[in-house]
């Protein structure tokens, strides 16, 4: 059986310790399981790909997917992958750019609910967007993908926070 993998844009904003401060962009995931829950149910908008598409091409195509607009344009920034808790490999890059969470137009899903009920109900795929700050944004997100904002944080010191967008 072939592993599920994902794919996401991580998109930030600000120049790090010079500049405005970092902030994210994630998405809380919609549907009835998340609806109550805020800390660990916020992600990077991503979604699954198959073999005959490259993971960045997958990136891009969700990030739109999910949020209903294109990304911003800009070369993306290779933060790795990893595995999640559920065994899917999720892979993200990072990309300077601004969005106005009142913009967003989330794709959705159909699934049965209540569950063993036989009735399908739509859902949005995320049901909202916000941008945190590096510790917010620690509590928000899935587990597994705090090494993203890890990653990021490391590489804008590294680069003093060159081609972040302001």
């Amino acid at each position: 059986m072939t592993r599920k993998r994902s794919a996401g844009l991580l998109l930030y904003r600000g120049a790090g310790p010079a500049g405005p401060a970092i902030e994210v962009l994630l998405a809380h995931m919609g549907g009835p399981f998340w609806a109550a829950k805020d800390a660990g149910a916020w992600t990077v908008p991503k979604g699954e790909y198959d073999e005959d598409e490259t993971p960045e091409a997958a990136a891009r195509r969700e990030f739109e997917e999910e949020l209903g607009v294109p990304p911003p344009g800009g070369e993306p920034i290779p933060l790795g992958s990893v595995t999640q808790t559920g065994g899917k490999e999720v892979t993200v890059w990072a990309l300077a750019g601004d969005l106005d969470p009142e913009r967003i137009t989330p794709g959705t899903f159909a699934m049965e609910w209540p569950k063993g009920s036989g009735r399908t109900r739509e859902f949005p795929e995320i049901d909202r967007v916000a941008w945190f700050g590096p510790d917010e944004a620690r509590r928000k997100i899935v587990t597994k993908q705090r090494i993203f904002l890890d990653r990021l944080e490391e590489l804008l010191q590294r680069t003093d926070g060159a081609g972040a967008g302001d």
